[in-house]
């Protein structure tokens, strides 16, 4: 079979274009080779988040790799048969679990038995999906769509400690369902959690009254949390989850040493504001994950995303060169866009 080689400087030119084409590689059965991976990165090549994500996809398919290597730029992948089975993988330092995880979860869910993960690393840190996102937005949208996963956190890792943990089960899938979702209807609630970690309660309590002081008298707040998580170090978050009539979009934020707990809830409530604005069914966030789940229904999916993004854009070109398929988006890069994924070409 002919390799797919995939330039990691297109379009953003991140991880995301090595992640995609991992996990592409692994569903197609095509092996692949990426060059230029992280290209327009300050510092390219693998970090050690890529190289537990390629790990994961070499035990789960007993693939032959070369180039797996800190700062490699050029990885070549030879997949082969999906299997499931339990398996545990550790991010030496505050990568990303869940960026990991979103790297096998599809493949592993077309495998013939059920499948435990374990991953050790950030599970609340910047430039990814924190926890309580793929808790409370993710996975529920995939299981919509006919996945079948759940999730459990066992410590929140920030940075740059790391040393989270979280545990994924995943079941395989037999139908995939189309999502069609052109208006999101009427806010209905909001709701989430103001979390934080070997700090005091007190912060999470100033991030809650804020929130709620803003927000509290033009949007339907209900069940906002405080609340402590163990963790190894020190770290601060929160995530919010909006709930339409038709639709949900979540979005979230992290605190830092120096930020005060007031300035972490400004900053997911100017992410409201800006939702709410936009006629986004969905999240940002949500439009660029669901594209490789999507790609396996046999019917068109569409919906209004409340951004597109580079990433967006970039995963839709990387994933369009594995899969006979046609993604399209229609609308402005930092605006609302129509997204489409039509299989039947």
């Amino acid at each position: 079979m002919n390799r797919i080689e995939i330039d990691g400087s297109l379009g953003e030119g991140g991880g995301q274009i090595f992640r995609t084409s991992i996990t592409l590689s692994l569903l197609t059965k095509i092996p692949t080779r990426i060059f230029n991976i992280r290209a327009r990165r300050s510092s390219p090549g693998l970090k050690h988040q890529h190289l537990t994500a390629l790990e994961a996809a070499c035990q789960i398919s007993n693939a032959h790799v070369s180039g797996n290597r800190l700062g490699s730029q050029d990885v070549s992948f030879t997949p082969g048969e999906i299997k499931s089975g339990n398996y545990q993988y550790k991010i030496p330092t505050a990568g990303s679990a869940g960026l990991v995880l979103q790297t096998i979860f599809v493949p592993l869910s077309f495998a013939t038995g059920t499948s435990q993960i374990l991953i050790n690393g950030g599970t609340h840190v910047p430039w990814s999906p924190q926890y309580h996102y793929l808790e409370l937005q993710w996975i529920p949208w995939l299981t919509k769509m006919g996945y079948k996963g759940s999730l459990r956190l066992d410590n929140c890792g920030y940075f740059p400690a790391g040393g989270g943990q979280l545990a994924c089960k995943i079941m395989p899938s037999i139908e995939i369902t189309p999502i069609k979702i052109l208006e999101r209807g009427k806010l209905v609630q909001i709701s989430g959690i103001s979390g934080v970690s070997n700090l005091t309660q007190e912060i999470a309590k100033r991030q809650r009254q804020r929130l709620v002081n803003k927000l509290g008298s033009t949007y339907p707040l209900n069940d906002i949390r405080s609340s402590t998580f163990p963790a190894k170090g020190k770290g601060t978050f929160i995530v919010l989850l909006l709930e339409y009539e038709n639709s949900t979009a979540c979005v979230s934020t992290l605190g830092e040493k120096g930020k005060r707990a007031e300035d972490v809830a400004d900053e997911v409530v100017e992410q409201v504001e800006n939702l709410d604005k936009s006629k986004g069914c969905m999240d940002r966030f949500l439009a660029d994950q669901l594209l490789i789940p999507l790609c396996f229904s046999t019917e068109l999916s569409s919906f209004y995303t409340s951004q597109v993004t580079h990433h967006l854009l970039t995963n839709a070109k990387v994933i369009q060169q594995f899969l006979p398929l046609k993604i399209s988006v229609a609308g402005e890069l930092g605006k609302s866009g129509l997204v489409t994924i039509n299989p039947a070409l």
